[in-house]
């Protein structure tokens, strides 16, 4: 039985990945930040108690900023595999707070890295890298496109990829790159803008909410499916040698298509219900993502199965059911099509 840590793990990537891992027969442990709430909801249905005999699934209370806490929990787990998720990962906030971004995004990868190399260096270690990091470089973005972030959260990524490499060639780890463009479901967080345009839908529908407030309409985004991404995760990791992959979809849509799309799937008309926020502006936009993730369709076998529209509906679908309305249907149908082994991948 292979044994994997995953930080961030009760987010919306980790939960996927942990129900992933938990199907190929993995002993799966998951570093949690201490909060006075609950905040394990995406993955309460996978958790079996401690004592369970069948439990395979072990929660850590740690952070990031914590280099012996770190120590100790690698030490203690010795994982055969890292999955590293966990960040300050909402773009708009880390202006809001780049040092705090720095300190866990950047610095959290590198105290990782330095307890693998000290601890146990054949372990293999995964890095949640970001489209981000392109930032204002032009589309398509590939392997050896040059980084220009454009915000602290980008500017931190950059510096935990280049960390991760560097441990790879000077150490000999087995240390990856996996650069993500945008990935969502209905796990997404509440105030990423898909899931918002989503959960305002719903609100609109329901009778809770008149307006939904947006900022930037025109960034273009390559958007994907977060539980085939997770896959990739995986793949990666079991490759006989480490490198690094861009993953996406290969197309590119801006965020005005994404809300007349939602819009139009349950018969709304956005230009009575969308406003136009500031505040929701970055002092410097990334105007256009765009993913060639052809190493990844011939080193990984992968590609993207969920695209753009298929996307939308499954996401407004949940969003639906969860206020308690009837769902419009067509994303749920597509999942049964497309998943019809792993419906558990739903929401």
């Amino acid at each position: 039985m292979k044994r994997a840590l995953i930080t961030g793990i009760t987010g919306q990537d980790g939960s996927y990945l942990a129900e992933l891992l938990l199907s190929k027969g993995y002993e799966v442990h998951g570093l949690v930040r201490r909060a006075s709430t609950f905040n394990t909801h995406r993955i309460d249905h996978i958790y079996k108690d401690e004592h369970h005999p069948e439990a395979n699934l072990f929660f850590h209370y740690g952070d990031l900023s914590d280099s012996e806490m770190i120590s100790h929990v690698l030490y203690n787990i010795k994982p055969d595999e890292i999955y590293h998720l966990g960040a300050q990962s909402h773009v708009r906030v880390s202006f809001e707070t780049p040092e705090y971004t720095g300190n866990v995004t950047a610095l959290g990868t590198t105290r990782i890295l330095e307890t693998i190399r000290r601890c146990n260096p054949s372990v293999k270690f995964y890095q949640a890298s970001s489209s981000e990091m392109f930032g204002h470089t032009d589309p398509p973005q590939h392997e050896e496109s040059c980084f220009w972030p454009r915000s602290p959260y980008a500017c931190a990524k950059v510096y935990a990829y280049w960390m991760t490499r560097n441990y790879r060639d000077g150490y000999g780890m087995f240390a990856c790159n996996g650069i993500l463009f945008n990935h969502e479901s209905p796990r997404r967080g509440e105030i990423f803008v898909t899931r918002k345009i989503t959960r305002g839908i719903a609100a609109i529908l329901a009778g809770k909410e008149e307006c939904l407030y947006l900022g930037n309409l025109d960034a273009k985004r390559d958007w994907g499916y977060s539980p085939e991404y997770v896959e990739c995760m995986w793949r990666i990791l079991q490759q006989d040698k480490p490198d690094d992959y861009v993953i996406g979809t290969g197309e590119t849509h801006s965020v005005q298509e994404f809300v007349d799309a939602a819009f139009a799937y349950v018969g709304l008309d956005p230009e009575k219900h969308v406003k136009i926020d500031q505040k929701y502006f970055r002092p410097t936009e990334v105007e256009a993502l765009l993913a060639d993730p052809s190493r990844a369709q011939k080193k990984l076998q992968w590609k993207a199965r969920i695209r753009f529209m298929e996307l939308m509906k499954i996401m407004v679908d949940a969003d639906m059911r969860a206020v308690g309305l009837e769902p419009v249907g067509e994303g749920d149908a597509l999942l049964r099509k497309e998943f019809p082994n792993r419906w558990w991948l739903r929401d």
